[in-house]
Parts: C-alpha cells; sequence; structure tokens
C-alpha cells in the first residue's frame, strides 16, 4: 500500500515537471518573438512619392512596420530636401540603411519591400503663361500709361510658374513698369499666398496710340495758306504718343510745293509772316488823325519794321525820338 502511493506521487511531480517544461519553453519563444519585433523594421519603398512638404522624412516616402516605438522613431528620420519647384529627388535603400545607422537602428535589422528606390516630387500647381498674360492684359487694359493707347501686343511671354502646393488663396498684385521709349511698357506680376510672395513673372506689351496727323487734299504751292480746305485731319495708330502740343496747322504756309495726300511734318510749313515795309533809316510820313484833324510831319526810321509793329522814328523838325506803329500804308502813328 505504501509502495503504491509512492508511485503515484512520482507520476504526479513527472506530470508537473513536463507542464512545467512545456510553458517554459513556450514562454521562452515568445519573449525571444518580442524581441525580435522590437529591434527588427520592415520598410516598403513605392516607385514614386508625391508629398507635401520640402523637408522628407522616411515616414513619408515609405512604409514601415515593426513595433509601434521603433517605427514611431524611423518615420521622423530626415530623408532630404526638394528645395526648388519641378525637383525630383531619388531615394534608395543605402540611403535609407545609412540614415537608419545614424539614428542607432542597424541594417541588421532591417528588411526591404517594394522597389529598389523611390522617386519623390513634391505636390505642385502651376500658373500658365497664358493666364499671366491675360491678366496683365487686362491690367493695362484698364491702367493704360497714357489715355491716347489703344492697342497692346504682347511681345515677350513670361514662363510658366510653377509653384508648391500650398494652403490658402493665390494672390496676384500687377505693376505696370514704364519703358525708356514710350513704344512698350511691361506689367510686373507678383504672386503670393498667405501673405508671402513666391514668384514674379513680367509682361512685355508694344504699344500703338491714336494719332491725329494732317493730310493733303489736293497740290497745295509754295506760300499758299494751309485750311480745310486743301487739308484734311486723319486720326492713325502710331509706335509713340501724339507730341503734346500738336495742333491742326491751319493758319500756316507752305514752305514748298505739296502733292496730295502728303503727310505734313514740322519742317514743310511755317508760321505766315507779313513782309517788311519800312527799312532802318527810312524817310516815312508821321501821321496824327482825330475827328476832324489831320496833322503830318516827316520822320526818319531807326529801325525795321512790318505792319503792326511798333518802331522807334526820329521827328525831322524836332529830332525827337517817338514810338511810333507802321500802319499798312507805310506810314507811321505816334504811340501817345
Amino acid at each position: 500500500m505504501q509502495i503504491q502511493k509512492h508511485k503515484s506521487a512520482k507520476i504526479v511531480l513527472i506530470g508537473v515537471a513536463m507542464v512545467f517544461a512545456f510553458f517554459y519553453h513556450a514562454s521562452a519563444k515568445n519573449v525571444t518573438d518580442d524581441s525580435q519585433e522590437n529591434t527588427g523594421l520592415s520598410i516598403y519603398l513605392p516607385r514614386e512619392v508625391m508629398v507635401k512638404d520640402a523637408d522628407l522624412t522616411l515616414g513619408q516616402v515609405s512604409v514601415i512596420q515593426g513595433s509601434g516605438p521603433l517605427v514611431a522613431k524611423a518615420n521622423n528620420i530626415a530623408i532630404g530636401r526638394i528645395s526648388v519647384a519641378n525637383q525630383s529627388v531619388v531615394i534608395d535603400r543605402t540611403t535609407v540603411l545609412s540614415r537608419l545607422a545614424s539614428s542607432g537602428i542597424p541594417s541588421s535589422n532591417v528588411t526591404f519591400k517594394g522597389a529598389d528606390e523611390t522617386t519623390v516630387q513634391r505636390q505642385q500647381r502651376a500658373v500658365s503663361s497664358q493666364e499671366l498674360v491675360v491678366l496683365a492684359s487686362s491690367f493695362i487694359e484698364n491702367h493704360p500709361p497714357d489715355a491716347s493707347i489703344r492697342q497692346w501686343n504682347v511681345i515677350r511671354k513670361p514662363k510658366d510658374l510653377v509653384i508648391p502646393e500650398e494652403d490658402g488663396t493665390l494672390q496676384f498684385t500687377p505693376r505696370l513698369i514704364l519703358s525708356r521709349t514710350k513704344s512698350q511698357a511691361r506689367v510686373e506680376i507678383a504672386v503670393s499666398c498667405g501673405g508671402h510672395q513666391i514668384g514674379i513673372r513680367n509682361v512685355d506689351f508694344a504699344l500703338k496710340y491714336n494719332c491725329r496727323q494732317a493730310v493733303t487734299i489736293t497740290p497745295i504751292a509754295k506760300d499758299t495758306v494751309i485750311s480745310p480746305e486743301n487739308v484734311k485731319i486723319e486720326v492713325e495708330q502710331s509706335n509713340y504718343p501724339e507730341p503734346s502740343d500738336w495742333k491742326p496747322p491751319f493758319g500756316l504756309i507752305a514752305k514748298r510745293p505739296l502733292a496730295a495726300n502728303t503727310i505734313l511734318q514740322p519742317y514743310m510749313v511755317e508760321s505766315y509772316s507779313s513782309p517788311t515795309i519800312v527799312k532802318r533809316n527810312q524817310s516815312v510820313v508821321i501821321r496824327i488823325e482825330m475827328p476832324g484833324l489831320l496833322i503830318t510831319a516827316t520822320g526818319m526810321t531807326l529801325e525795321d519794321g512790318k505792319t503792326g509793329e511798333h518802331i522807334r522814328v526820329r521827328n525831322a523838325d524836332s529830332q525827337r525820338i517817338i514810338l511810333a506803329r507802321i500802319c499798312e500804308d507805310g506810314s507811321v502813328e505816334p504811340v501817345i
């Protein structure tokens, strides 16, 4: 009976030992698995990635799997920067391993999936050249540099403006930049977003002005007075604005014969000038005429003169010098 009890106790101890050994093995396996999970990373590299920010992190350009703390650490590792619009950054597995090692994650704990390298571009939007031209044309139409401008033709278009995708609405601020020559003008367009300027583009225009010009209707002889009967006023487009002192040439005289359909130029005409009718040291009649009274005397002119001009005259009798106006008949009338 005693022997039977000892056998039963021995069997129970063996069973307990087997159960303990089983659970100990399973526990050790779980510890090993947890240790591997805590130190290992699986990184998937896509062939192409579009990002929003200029500063790149590993989490932006790849898919990382592993333990939570390690993944969080790997996600924040800097991997590069996109500094200009339209720039592409190529990141390969070697670069990733180098950055991980710099952060204390050895390459032996990293496995890769996907592509050998990934091409990263920043999300962006473009303002086309045509959009900028339309904006500049509208601005110069509403803010012409001269009231006589009637046409503006684009002579130099801007390049498309490619900018990073930003939150917010783009603002366009055009301003007129006058050229040294009146035949051209430039509209500068500043593009900003969120109060920050992100680009400038220029649109150049050739300007056309409405200008008046005088054109002969019929042939005009030399010394003929210009009038509406022989000259008409037309409006034509010009590369330069009309002179501020321009006026119709009516009342001037032709300096030379002019053919019909000739556009009058300043050198073709001159002001009408009456001829000199008295010369210096010429004997003239001094006349003083009043109602019912006429007094005459003889004088000597001291200078040349034309009808209506005032000249000095010496009275032949008194030798006094007087100021007199020249009359149409050549006599002079004292200015009293």
